[in-house]
């Protein structure tokens, strides 16, 4: 990746504008979300995961707000997560029948509950399993359907562990998938310390030229160029940066060209978060509306100047028309905007990859 370029990227059988993803986020990756990600810059978005039992068990013709998805935001992947090998096909038919673009598999989430239950990252300490998983999904998929992978770079440091990556890794391509995605921490890390951006560089140089996406540690546009300009992954799949921040697409969209960024504007922040809103309320409804806005209008806040008590009116808020009052309270007025409050970079961030 080469820094003043966008480059394409391959996902199978698409070619994607830009090397700029979505990640999956429970509990925030929905509709309204992503296609609000879409217009200002996402190339792929990612909806929040799904439980394979559940989507098998759902009545059929019963459309469940989470595997919905819209012609309009092609293309958007849906993502599975279970235990048991067997079920893994099933909810990737059905998640094609809805219409996804991409099928995900995630072998990344390192949560208690999903570990415990022998999900997500559980499966990076079992090779032979994971592998199944990735078969039965790529066999019943059909061949112009993407399959892709999430993974982080192991369960712990052991070198057992990494490989057991490496064995996964090097399996899943040679199943057919189209490209994955690799967290730079282990599922012991969940999210304290730093993402190993050192393993992304190791992991895209032992790919070649198999398609791989790097994820962690991606609050600001400037960190997501320094993933691409140190690891050489083929793209970055931004998570908790992303919300309530879709600005970070066109932000690091621009960088990549050489141009200058600044925050979006009051009156720019409230077009978009006045869209979202709307586009949420007709999703789901007037009373259901304000619950699910709500945690995004804590992450909007911090790029408003007073975020703290743009923050506290947001929290408050229990009814549409009172949403629409904190637009008119906290935005009816222009000034600057700012960046939200930035993780620490990651310390490979300032090396240059040889």
């Amino acid at each position: 990746m080469l820094v003043n370029q966008i480059t394409p990227v391959s996902l199978g059988s698409y070619q994607l504008e830009s090397p700029l993803f979505q990640a999956a986020l429970s509990g925030y990756s929905d509709y309204p979300m992503r296609v609000i990600a879409a217009k200002l810059g996402a190339a792929y978005t990612l909806c929040e995961v799904m439980i394979d039992r559940m989507i098998v068990q759902s009545k059929q013709g019963k459309q469940h707000a989470m595997m919905y998805c819209h012609q309009d935001e092609f293309p958007v992947g849906g993502q599975l997560m279970g235990s048991e090998p067997e079920e893994f096909g099933p909810a990737a038919q059905r998640l094609v029948e809805a219409g996804f673009d991409v099928i995900d598999i995630n072998f990344g989430c390192p949560v208690k509950k999903v570990m415990s239950r022998c999900r997500g990252g559980y499966h990076l300490g079992q090779p032979e399993v994971a592998l199944e998983i990735v078969s039965r999904v790529r066999d019943v998929v059909p061949d112009h359907i993407p399959v892709t992978l999430k993974m982080r770079r192991g369960i712990d440091d052991t070198a057992e562990s990494e490989d057991n990556f490496f064995r996964i890794f090097d399996g899943a391509y040679e199943r057919g998938l189209a490209a994955i995605t690799v967290h730079g921490r282990t599922v012991h890390q969940k999210y304290v310390g730093p993402s190993n951006w050192e393993f992304l560089k190791k992991v895209k140089q032992h790919a070649g030229t198999k398609t791989v996406i790097g994820s962690g540690d991606l609050f600001s546009p400037q960190a997501c160029i320094d993933m691409l300009r140190v690891t050489q992954v083929d793209g970055v799949s931004i998570a908790r940066g992303a919300i309530g921040n879709p600005w970070i697409f066109e932000q690091t969209a621009e960088l990549l060209k050489g141009q200058l960024i600044s925050p979006p504007d009051i009156y720019e922040q409230r077009a978009v978060i006045t869209e979202h809103f709307e586009i949420a309320r007709d999703f789901y409804g007037e009373k259901k509306v304000c619950n699910t806005m709500r945690k995004f209008g804590i992450f909007y806040s911090e790029l408003h100047p007073q975020r703290t008590a743009v923050r506290d009116a947001f929290i408050a808020v229990k009814t549409a028309e009172q949403w629409l009052k904190v637009l008119e309270q906290w935005y009816g007025n222009n000034s600057p905007g700012e960046f939200p409050p930035v993780k620490e970079p990651n310390p490979l961030s300032v090396e240059t990859p040889t």
